[in-house]
């Protein structure tokens, strides 16, 4: 499961504010406040959609067998926010 914390850390890695993260998954802000403070569960799909945005922009999630959390920013061209 993606933690909160994995999800503030990518956009940051990718230099990606809340709003370009919304434009790039599609969901609403009150969704990502919840889902980035941990405050609710989040629905399956909308997590989805975070982890798709964020993995096509070049995050790879890892959380490892001992618990430990991260996420890795794939070499690749600089991130660009979505247009």
């Amino acid at each position: 499961m993606i933690d909160g914390r994995q999800i503030r850390a990518a956009r940051a890695m990718l230099g990606w504010s809340r709003e370009d993260l919304l434009q790039a998954s599609g969901i609403s802000m009150s969704a990502l406040l919840r889902m980035e403070g941990a405050l609710a569960d989040s629905r399956s799909s909308t997590l989805n959609k975070v982890v798709k945005a964020l993995s096509l922009a070049g995050i790879e999630f890892v959380t490892r067998d001992d618990g430990a959390i991260g996420v890795i920013l794939k070499a690749q061209n600089p991130p660009q926010p979505p247009q």
